[in-house]
């Protein structure tokens, strides 16, 4: 059995899941911000998190581990996969009760991959925030509204880094620039988590 990469303090990660056996997570509008108030809750006091984009059938997140929790307490491993389970259970529990369905929601698993660069970095911000596009949700991933990528150029509170993530990509003007160049879509193949036959439909 593969082991998973643990989540540990003051590391970076892209952090990825989809429903299982393929199966839509979000069915209507309001579960996108449930999904992410509940994420504001469990995980918000253990991560910082740099971008997100909710589609249909699975997400992508962005995070870094924080080094204490809310309560100044050090986190450990452990502690920050509790948050996460807290969080896909609750969520899993108010799918189920509003669509009267039973079982799990998501794959056993989530995936995360460390984030040891400044160059991946920024390629999984651009990447993230494109994905609906990539997947033929929209003509133009500027106008999804379910990703972080409109709250940059936004004022409004949000639980996003938004400074630190404009700081690496130069400034507001950069950050815009860099998500329209196209890029080698193939370095990322390997975070492909869905079939081309689920794209129009998932």
């Amino acid at each position: 059995m593969e082991l998973l990469t643990p989540l540990e303090p003051s590391k970076y990660y892209h952090l990825y899941n989809r429903g299982n056996n393929g199966e839509n997570i979000f069915v209507e509008e309001r579960n996108y911000r449930y999904f992410m108030r509940l994420y504001a809750k469990h995980v918000g006091p253990v991560c910082d998190t740099f971008a997100f984009c909710l589609l249909r059938n699975h997400f992508h997140l962005l995070i870094r581990v924080k080094e204490k929790n809310t309560a100044g307490q050090l986190l450990t491993s452990e502690k920050v996969k509790q948050q996460f389970s807290n969080f896909f259970n609750a969520y899993t529990k108010a799918i189920n009760k509003a669509y009267q369905r039973t079982g799990s929601l998501f794959e056993k698993r989530y995936e995360r991959i460390e984030v040891t660069s400044d160059r991946y970095f920024l390629a999984l911000v651009r990447y993230i925030h494109r994905n609906p596009q990539t997947h033929r949700f929209v003509n133009d991933f500027r106008e999804y509204p379910y990703s972080s990528y409109r709250a940059f150029f936004s004022a409004q509170p949000s639980l996003l880094k938004r400074d630190q993530v404009l700081a690496w990509f130069n400034g507001v003007k950069g950050f815009e620039e860099l998500h329209q160049v196209e890029s080698e879509e193939k370095s990322f193949e390997h975070l492909r988590i869905e079939k081309d036959p689920l794209e129009k439909t998932c």
